[in-house]
């Protein structure tokens, strides 16, 4: 088996021309002081908000730094690229959060299976990227989350303990979100794709990581096509993970696991 080494930068960014590679240098270091970016990330948001004109010089900086394009189209030819020297890509479709419309939400899904499918079709794209808060109501996994919260006993038999005492109208539309991440999947298993579940914010995981394991309990038997983000910074993503692997062995199917980190800048400390 050929070792892999993150260290040899020249292999990794062989893709990138001269000119690309001083540029994203240039960005980096404007973006390293964490004031900065704290800043930024409170001032961009509000100033896209109430209409200041500065989404051309995002699109020429941050979004071309961190993103493959605008549509499935643009980011293919990134692909492409990528693909001519031996770099295998993750497709990552941004929707995510807020509390959009359920018309959002089905239209997500269906570029999810569009992404699904293109990878199919590509041999240096194994895997795709999801957030189910693109495809469910974020107010909706909150409550799910508390209510969690305030059972006892397992991930999932807290979960559906969750849903009992939820409304008529939320079950139906805890549903829909269900049905949504079942076509997916099942597309998914179909076309050889696997798909990465991202993690979210600590107050609405919970919901998250038990449809995650129900998905895996109904794909992953035979090899592992669904995975859930642990993340590393949290304290409990160690017995989590554990949990999660005996969950497997009960019921015979494959825990999926990508590991995250996030790195945490504060007062007096930076840690990842």
């Amino acid at each position: 088996m050929a070792s892999i080494s993150f260290d040899n930068t020249e292999f990794a960014f062989r893709y990138l021309s001269d000119a690309e590679l001083r540029r994203s240098c240039r960005l980096f270091r404007m973006m390293s002081p964490p004031m900065l970016v704290q800043v930024g990330t409170t001032l961009i948001p509000w100033a896209m908000k109430v209409g200041l004109p500065i989404s051309g010089l995002i699109r020429k900086t941050i979004f071309r730094q961190f993103t493959g394009g605008e549509t499935l189209e643009q980011t293919a030819a990134v692909a492409h690229t990528l693909g001519k020297f031996h770099v295998d890509v993750i497709l990552d479709y941004g929707a995510e959060g807020g509390e959009g419309s359920e018309d959002e939400y089905d239209h997500a899904a269906a570029e999810f299976v569009r992404v699904i499918d293109y990878a199919a079709s590509q041999p240096n794209i194994p895997f795709m990227s999801i957030k189910i808060t693109g495809l469910a109501r974020f107010a909706l996994l909150e409550k799910l989350d508390t209510l969690m919260h305030s059972k006892k006993g397992s991930l999932i038999k807290r979960y559906f303990c969750a849903l009992e005492e939820i409304t008529p109208q939320e079950r139906e539309e805890w549903h829909r979100v269900r049905t949504r991440m079942l076509r997916i999947c099942e597309r998914a298993a179909k076309q050889n794709v696997g798909v990465l579940v991202d993690a979210e914010e600590t107050w609405i995981q919970d919901p998250i990581d038990a449809l995650v394991m129900l998905m895996m309990d109904s794909f992953n038997k035979e090899k592992a096509v669904i995975f859930n983000t642990i993340q590393h910074y949290r304290h409990d993503r160690l017995a989590f993970l554990h949990d999660c692997i005996e969950a497997g062995k009960e019921r015979k199917f494959i825990m999926g696991a990508k590991l995250g980190t996030r790195c945490l800048y504060g007062k007096g400390k930076k840690a990842c």
